[in-house]
């Protein structure tokens, strides 16, 4: 899923332009962004979108904060 992505490992911040290259394993999700389609959308589209919440809840769960 492409977009803006920034997690903390440490004390790096470590950026991504795609939801798939974030790591297994980081400690604080700071930025989650995805691109949207662009307007009009499509029903298909809509269906995309309505993705992003499932994959910003997948990819917090696999950060530390929420593993406290």
């Amino acid at each position: 899923m492409k977009g803006e992505y920034i997690v903390k490992i440490g004390t790096s911040f470590l950026e991504f332009s795609n939801s798939t290259d974030i790591p297994d394993e980081f400690d604080h999700l700071i930025k989650f962004v995805p691109e949207e389609p662009p307007e009009p959308h499509t029903q298909e589209d809509h269906d995309y979108i309505n993705t992003f919440n499932d994959r910003f809840q997948e990819v917090f769960k696999r950060g530390r904060e929420c593993q406290q």
